[in-house]
């Protein structure tokens, strides 16, 4: 049975890298939900976190095939209970509205919303939470004129990490060794949740 899972890839920062991850899933005919990349907390080490929905064995397969591209250092895969995730999206609204109607301002108390521009014509506001708060907003503003709406891609951290910071050390090379694919890693073909 599909059900939504969040992969955590490691790789090194390499132009092309994510052209070659992205044709990965579209050969496997694989729509990516969302597609987050920022660099992690340990130097030359980029994290890519990538939402899908499909079943556990071709997820399993898919991080194995992720794994034997190059920069890759490791591909993690996990549910929706092993992680902390959240989205961030941006409401532009009309400034009338908020002036005039109060129940827009208890609204977007209501959904922890705050301001981040003020002008004549529209205000921005930001939130931030799991998908269903975040359309349970457009939804709420929509009457009073929503203008334009953004979300971000997820972000995620793994729950069960105990000593994952030290694990994604071992991933940083001296400038005297040598990568071979994912040799350096340890077992190549191993992928787990963590």
């Amino acid at each position: 049975m599909k059900q939504e899972f969040t992969l955590t890839v490691y790789t090194e920062n390499q132009i092309g890298l994510l052209n070659r991850i992205a044709i990965i899933f579209s050969r496997r005919k694989i729509n990516i939900e969302s597609l987050n990349t920022s660099p992690s907390e340990i130097d030359s080490v980029h994290r890519f976190t990538i939402v899908i929905n499909e079943v556990e064995d071709v997820v399993r397969k898919l991080c194995r095939q992720i794994e034997k591209q190059v920069d890759v250092l490791k591909a993690y895969y996990n549910t929706n209970d092993e992680i902390i995730w959240q989205e961030l999206a941006l409401y532009k609204v009309p400034t009338e509205v908020i002036a005039e109607k109060v129940k827009v301002e208890r609204l977007l108390r209501e959904y922890g919303a705050r301001a981040v521009a003020i002008r004549t014509d529209y205000i921005v506001f930001e939130t931030s939470g799991h998908r269903e708060e975040i359309e349970g907003l457009i939804k709420a503003l929509e009457p009073y004129g929503l203008i334009e709406f953004v979300r971000s891609a997820r972000v995620a951290i793994i729950k069960d990490s105990k000593g994952f910071h030290e694990k994604l050390k071992e991933y940083e090379q001296d400038p005297g060794e040598e990568l071979i694919g994912n040799e350096y890693l340890g077992k190549q073909d191993e992928v787990f949740t963590m």
